[in-house]
């Protein structure tokens, strides 16, 4: 008798095993610590999900891929199902991708799921960086999150470049070859770097299977750790929300990870998955079969990078071939400078949050975002970055854009050099102007309140538009964001009459942070005193 009641007394399986993993792992207490922390909604925190689906992806379909792919560049004649390929002399490297292509089941499926995957991850990085540049995110105490996602997108265009260089096909090859040419071009180390990569003279016998331990070992496991180490600060930090009602940098106000968000994000993978695997069952990416096994002597007619390195290689396009000598070498400029440009650029992004914390002396944590309209200089810097971007990515298919449009590729060559120059100019005011003209604006509906459309007239026969009060909520959103008061260098002269020596660094903070927060690039906030006196109906209707 006592040996049922005992059975029927007995916990099912499943809570054992949890009750076994506690005694050992303590996941009752960590579960509860995390699996209700809460987690706002906005569609824009979208795209960093988007970023890690994808990344997921590429690791599950690069594995099946590693066991077809043969790494070697030993030369074998081709007897594979591809006909128009039968007795052709290729590396079987590229070989293997055929077989991959033509007679693993799947195979073509997957392979462009896989390139398909790296292209979006790539885009979900660039966008979602833009979209913590432009309302503040990367603030303290997120400045080294910042750092581990710029990582993730400069390392997500290596891996990606040593991904599509590893068939060995021609348009790879080439690609190939113009790195090589890039890091020639490298003063001192630069022969030294390539002689140690390709194993000696160009191609080597060795490159597809360096580049292959690197593309699925040496970058994919530092950014696994990378991803890791950014979704732990996540967490440790919380995440951030735009301004609202009962919103503050002491709480965060949305759903719980468990199980609203887990379910949510849990369809929404499915999603992004669907979506890949669709575009690459539609739309073909990277036929190597069209191109044909790389030769040192050819290269493939309209050869083009994935658009993340066509950055890189307009500027190496557009910048004019100089060369001079020094010291009995020579040094090729119009290789080096844009690659030295190249690197300036992601520098500065890179280093950006610093950049902007040293400007306006801000060492406050910060959980709320900015509207980007609210930052207008912010804001215009980034809009002129991502005109550099394009404007040098049309100079990196400058041939294509030439044969396309049926223009001369010198005059596409001019335009991709001047626009350079002049077209982060023109965006960074024009953005900087409309950011002001939408604060003006915002200013004039908390004062005002919002346009009707209703159309009334006075008693003395005039016609006015009956303007609607906003809510409290509205006038918070629009009213939360702090200003800034520039930095000032103070007097340059003590109470002694003695002429204080102000040090550079400090001039340049002071003009920079004039720059960002004089006159000229922020409207002021309405205060309490002007909505107090519109509303009570002096002067307004």
């Amino acid at each position: 008798m006592s040996t049922s009641n005992d059975e029927r007394r007995k916990a099912p399986a499943g809570e054992r095993v949890a009750d076994w993993a506690d005694g050992r792992l303590g996941i009752y207490g960590l579960a509860k610590a995390n699996m209700r922390k809460i987690f706002p909604d906005h569609w824009s925190f979208m795209l960093g999900e988007i970023c890690l689906y994808s990344f997921i992806i590429i690791i599950l379909t690069g594995v099946y891929l590693t066991l077809f792919f043969h790494p070697s560049m030993n030369e074998i004649e081709y007897h594979g199902s591809y006909v128009p390929m039968q007795g052709q002399l290729m590396s079987e490297a590229y070989a293997s991708t055929l077989d991959i292509s033509f007679d693993v089941r799947g195979g073509l499926l997957i392979r462009q799921i896989h390139h398909w995957a790296a292209i979006v991850f790539l885009a979900g990085m660039f966008v979602h960086m833009m979209r913590v540049f432009f309302t503040g995110a990367f603030r303290k105490p997120r400045e080294i999150n910042w750092m581990f996602g710029f990582l993730l997108f400069v390392l997500g265009m290596f891996t990606g470049f040593t991904g599509y260089s590893l068939p060995d096909d021609l348009l790879s090859g080439t690609g190939v070859r113009f790195t090589q040419g890039a890091i020639l071009a490298t003063p001192i180390v630069g022969t030294y770097i390539s002689m140690f990569l390709f194993g000696g003279e160009f191609p080597g016998g060795d490159f597809v299977a360096r580049f292959y331990s690197i593309h699925i070992l040496l970058l994919p496991g530092i950014m696994l750790g990378l991803v890791v180490g950014h979704l732990i600060l996540v967490f440790y930090h919380k995440h951030t929300q735009f301004a609202g009602a009962g919103r503050s940098d002491k709480n965060v106000v949305g759903m719980p990870l468990l199980p609203v968000y887990m379910a949510k994000a849990g369809g929404f993978f499915f999603l992004v998955f669907g979506f890949i695997s669709a575009l690459a069952a539609v739309a073909t990416i990277n036929p190597i079969w069209v191109l044909g096994p790389y030769r040192a002597d050819q290269v493939s007619t309209g050869a083009q990078p994935d658009w993340y390195m066509g950055f890189a290689e307009g500027l190496i396009r557009a910048m004019p071939g100089w060369e001079i000598n020094f010291a009995g070498h020579t040094l090729v400029l119009g290789v080096f400078i844009p690659l030295v440009i190249f690197g300036l650029f992601l520098g500065i992004i890179a280093l950006y949050p610093f950049i902007e914390s040293w400007v306006t002396g801000d060492k406050r944590e910060h959980h709320i975002l900015d509207r980007p309209r609210n930052a207008p200089t912010r804001t215009a810097f980034g809009v002129a970055w991502i005109t550099a971007y394009m404007v040098m990515l049309i100079g990196g298919g400058n041939d294509i854009v030439a044969t396309h449009f049926h223009l001369s590729i010198n005059a596409v060559t001019w335009f991709v050099r001047i626009g350079f120059f002049a077209g982060p100019v023109i965006a960074f005011i024009v953005t900087k102007r409309i950011c002001l003209g939408l604060q003006r604006r915002d200013k004039d509906k908390v004062l005002h309140g919002r346009e009707s459309g209703i159309i009334k007239r006075l008693p003395h026969g005039e016609f006015i538009e009956v303007h609607e009060p906003l809510s409290q909520e509205q006038l918070h959103v629009l009213t939360a964001h702090e200003q800034y008061k520039p930095a000032e260098i103070g007097p340059t002269v003590d109470e002694n009459g003695v002429e204080r020596k102000v040090k550079a660094p400090q001039k340049l903070r002071s003009k920079l942070s004039n720059a960002y927060y004089g006159e000229d690039s922020q409207i002021p906030k309405p205060t309490a005193d002007e909505y107090r006196e519109i509303t009570s109906g002096h002067g307004h209707h």
